[in-house]
């Protein structure tokens, strides 16, 4: 009961906004249009309201496009063979599904298409009344789909992508602290633990993609937002750095359970190294969240100190090089510095030479 509970305060929003939807659909079918059996109506809305956010524009299109067709080849074999058989249930759905192919749907359209046909064949065969009110059914069920999608997100479009910008790198800033204080106490377990916290940082990532893909779609649907589709643009170019930095510092973990279980200790200085370079993951997350919330001057001061925490961090790891001998440190040295790069680029997408030589000069290397 408490499992079920708490997926009931988390999950409450969207079963409430599937309920409103359908029931809006039902009844726009039904009192305004007069249609007698609106079914198609709250199913495109289901349908629809099920998909992640970001793909709803798409799905809303892919169900029209296939309750269009199963109707259409319902209709056409009905009228040939008559409703009920057995081989017109089988024609019906063979020629849907091929129909659906041949036009490359897959997925949602292609299964909408044969749904629509089976329907109309098996529990409400076309009298030549109802075929028209199918598509217009699934029109209703999609926009106000789309509606409700508008709706929920209209105030503050960017506010889940920016929410979501914030805990991964969170995550990946907490990541690298927790990797500093295992090698720090030699604690192999902790190191352990901070590998397994490091491969499931792709989710969070994964999070973030489909953030952006949401927050685009709620911009294109509302008019007077859209012009912060460039702002959009330049934190996706971000992500894809920002995916290298997560699996630069992965690597970085790994050498780190390495490292924990030699007997001569990690440096001291490696544990601060570390620690700069969570803070300017932090201020990165910090730099690209007041970017999407418009405040220019904010995001400028955080990516100047994730700027001087990174090279911070690589000047550091670079004075220990020198010194050692040991694989695992080397390693870590090296991630360091990819991580750093990477940072920054994801500040700078279109600057990698001045990034690049920023870095090689912290780390004591000649300039290119």
């Amino acid at each position: 009961m408490r499992v079920a509970g708490g997926r009931l305060r988390h999950g409450w929003r969207p079963v409430l906004e599937a309920t409103l939807a359908a029931t809006v659909a039902w009844l726009l079918a039904t009192r305004l249009l007069g249609h007698p059996q609106p079914f198609f109506a709250p199913a495109a809305a289901l349908i629809v309201l099920g998909q992640a956010r970001g793909q709803r524009i798409r799905r809303a299109v892919e169900v029209v496009l296939g309750v269009a067709a199963g109707v259409l080849v319902a209709d056409l074999v009905v009228q040939a063979l008559g409703p009920g058989g057995t081989w017109t249930v089988f024609t019906v759905i063979l020629l849907t599904v091929l129909l659906a192919v041949a036009f490359g749907a897959t997925g949602v359209t292609l299964v909408q298409a044969a749904v629509s046909a089976l329907y109309l064949v098996v529990v409400a065969p076309p009298d030549g009344s109802l075929v028209p009110f199918r598509f217009v059914d699934a029109l209703i069920g999609g926009a106000v789909a789309l509606a409700v999608s508008l709706l929920v997100d209209a105030r503050r479009p960017l506010a889940p992508l920016v929410a979501e910008v914030r805990r991964t790198f969170d995550e990946l800033a907490a990541l690298l602290d927790g990797i500093a204080d295992a090698l720090d106490c030699r604690d192999e377990a902790a190191a352990r633990d901070a590998l397994a916290r490091a491969r499931d940082m792709d989710a969070q990532v994964a999070g973030l993609r489909d953030g952006v893909l949401a927050a685009g779609e709620a911009l294109r649907l509302n008019l007077r937002r859209r012009r912060h589709i460039g702002r959009l643009r330049s934190v996706d170019e971000s992500i894809r750095q920002i995916d290298y930095a997560v699996r630069n510092v992965r690597v970085l973990a790994r050498a780190g359970v390495t490292l924990s279980r030699l007997h001569a200790p990690a440096p001291p200085e490696l544990g601060g190294a570390l620690r700069s370079l969570a803070e300017a993951v932090g201020e990165a997350g910090a730099a690209l969240a007041a970017d999407l919330d418009g405040r220019e001057e904010a995001a400028d001061g955080h990516a100047a100190r994730a700027e001087d925490a990174a090279l911070a961090a690589v000047h550091t790891a670079g004075q220990l090089f020198a010194s050692t001998q040991t694989l695992p440190l080397a390693m870590i040295i090296g991630q360091v510095r990819a991580t750093a790069i990477d940072l920054l680029r994801g500040l700078n997408p279109d600057d990698d030479v001045t990034v690049l030589t920023r870095v090689d000069d912290a780390l004591g290397l000649p300039g290119i």
